[in-house]
């Protein structure tokens, strides 16, 4: 399986590669992505750390594989439900992706919808709003219409509207994503489904 294939390649690259080698860093990055997707949290954590702590010592304070790890880090932290150590890792990703990347970036997105996600979960609905059209304006000048990122901040601000109650707001938003979605996924795709449950 993956996570066998990645601990074998883990252990080879460790006998021949320097203990604070960026690879060994991707290595461990891997290892605790699939960690988190099986909700092996600890695990994953653990993973993360280590890949943190080797790019710390590797690259500069401001490399773009730090924040990725930050992410990485505030992702399983999300799931976990530990939503204020979440935060503080999403926003360590967002300083250095503001210092390091392009005002416009794609990645920019992807951490301001992060945030807003968390926001959402804590009921920090003005805040979640925020961030997700903050992370929704960048997807619009910096990604192609059909786009399945942009879809989804439409659909993750439609959320956050009805989790405030503002249900035509939501409709409206739900119903942008349905038409980003069916223009790029088969009609009975797991997404669409769900889309139009939530319509």
């Amino acid at each position: 399986n993956a996570l066998e294939y990645l601990h074998k390649s883990l252990e080879t690259m460790k006998k021949s590669l320097p203990a604070d080698h960026p690879l060994l860093a991707t290595s461990y990055s891997n290892i605790g992505m699939v960690y988190e997707h099986m909700g092996e949290f600890a695990k994953a954590l653990d993973y993360n750390h280590k890949s943190l702590e080797i790019r710390k010592k590797s690259l500069p304070v401001d490399h773009p594989d730090l924040a990725t790890s930050y992410n990485n880090i505030g992702m399983v932290y999300k799931r976990m439900g530990e939503y204020t150590k979440a935060l503080e890792y999403f926003h360590k990703s967002l300083e250095i992706i503001k210092k390091s990347l392009p005002v416009g970036h794609p990645l920019l997105a992807g951490c301001y919808s992060n945030i807003g996600a968390v926001y959402d979960c804590t009921g920090e609905y003005l805040k979640a709003l925020e961030y997700n059209h903050k992370s929704l304006e960048i997807r619009k000048k910096s990604l192609p219409v059909n786009h399945p990122d942009l879809a989804a901040s439409y659909n993750n601000i439609g959320m956050v509207y009805h989790s405030m109650n503002e249900y035509a707001k939501a409709l409206e938003y739900f119903h942008k994503s349905l038409e980003f979605f069916a223009k790029t996924l088969p009609s009975n795709h797991e997404t669409i489904k769900i889309l139009k449950k939530n319509i």
